[in-house]
């Protein structure tokens, strides 16, 4: 590519520097675009930017997710991605959500798999598609099953086993283990990894996650008829609150210690009120799994070689490392 200044006089000093600084860019242009004219991401110049769809299946209000999101449209803003973010807590409704992503012809989609066999009918019509799917937060033991390319999250069941650990170096002899959402394999996950290393005795307390003050009556109603109950294990920030308010109405003895992190929860873990928390870095599995689509699209890269999971926790979050945690969570990403 050239250019040339008019032939009846030479440029002066003033032009020249002008022309030497066009060919510049001119040239610097070419080289972004490359030889067959493609952008950067390696896709034609021109082209509308990769379209990613997000679907989880967060309850309406629920903050973990909102964690989720955001770390998800980081990476989207990072990478130049066009993000739609969608969520459903009933299965058949995300599976719907994830359907439309196929019929939008989107370039990648990120899913949670709580409930696995309600996402395997849309994963297949994606793959059809030559869609390429990531996994994250619920379904560990069934993302690859599922032929999802990626998972990013932690592994239940190991975190579950760490909080009996946990619970058994505190002393506590009788954990109430509260599920927020029946069915969701996650949430099963941890609980059945806390009873496989307690040493006390483990009991399941299913309630109705999306009212809050139907969850706290059940707990306190539970910690009254069982005086024995000492410890009270929720498996989201909200319902370790929860939680707490619960044992105050019993007057009961028991502790509390959850999954997940807020805020709130945070400043309730610095006060005392929850003894831990396991963090499995929501934002992060956001951002991760929008920014490993990208990657896939643009580079051909699969972390963890596509055979196995990218994890993200479990930490403890005790009230001797909060600090460190607490301006993150200010921050809304933690």
């Amino acid at each position: 590519m050239t250019t040339s200044a008019p032939s009846h006089r030479p440029p002066g000093p003033r032009r020249a520097a002008a022309l030497v600084a066009v060919v510049s860019l001119l040239t610097g242009g070419c080289s972004a675009l490359g030889a067959a004219g493609e952008a950067a991401d390696g896709r034609p110049a021109g082209a509308a930017r990769l379209k990613v769809a997000l679907v989880a299946h967060g309850g309406e209000g629920d903050a973990f997710w909102d964690l989720v999101r955001k770390g998800a449209e980081a990476a989207a803003a990072k990478d130049g991605v066009e993000l739609a973010f969608a969520s459903d807590s009933d299965a058949t409704a995300q599976a719907e959500l994830v359907r439309d992503a196929v019929r939008d012809g989107v370039d990648g989609i990120a899913v949670t798999l709580a409930k696995p066999q309600a996402m395997k009918g849309p994963v297949a019509e994606a793959r059809r598609a030559g869609i390429p799917v990531v996994g994250l937060n619920s379904g560990i033991d069934a993302w690859k099953s599922a032929g999802l390319l990626e998972y990013f999250g932690q592994d239940e069941s190991l975190a579950g086993r760490a909080v009996g650990d946990k619970l058994n170096g505190l002393g506590a002899e009788h954990a109430l283990c509260v599920v927020h959402e029946r069915g969701n394999v996650a949430m099963e996950a941890r609980c059945a990894g806390v009873k496989k290393t307690f040493r006390g005795e483990t009991e399941n307390l299913y309630v109705e996650g999306t009212d809050l003050d139907a969850v706290t009556g059940a707990v306190t109603a539970r910690l009254r008829q069982d005086p024995t109950i000492d410890e009270v294990v929720t498996l989201g920030a909200q319902f370790a609150l929860a939680g707490v308010e619960s044992v105050e109405r019993a007057g009961s003895r028991a502790r509390v210690a959850t999954f997940d992190l807020s805020e709130e929860l945070v400043a309730a873990v610095r006060k005392g009120d929850v003894q831990f928390a396991v963090d499995q870095q929501p934002y992060l599995q956001g951002y991760l799994a929008v920014d490993a689509l990208w990657l896939y699209r643009t580079n051909g890269n699969v972390s963890g070689g596509g055979v196995a999971p990218v994890l993200t926790g479990p930490a403890f979050v005790t009230r001797t490392n909060v600090a460190a945690v607490a301006r993150f969570a200010a921050n809304g990403t933690r």
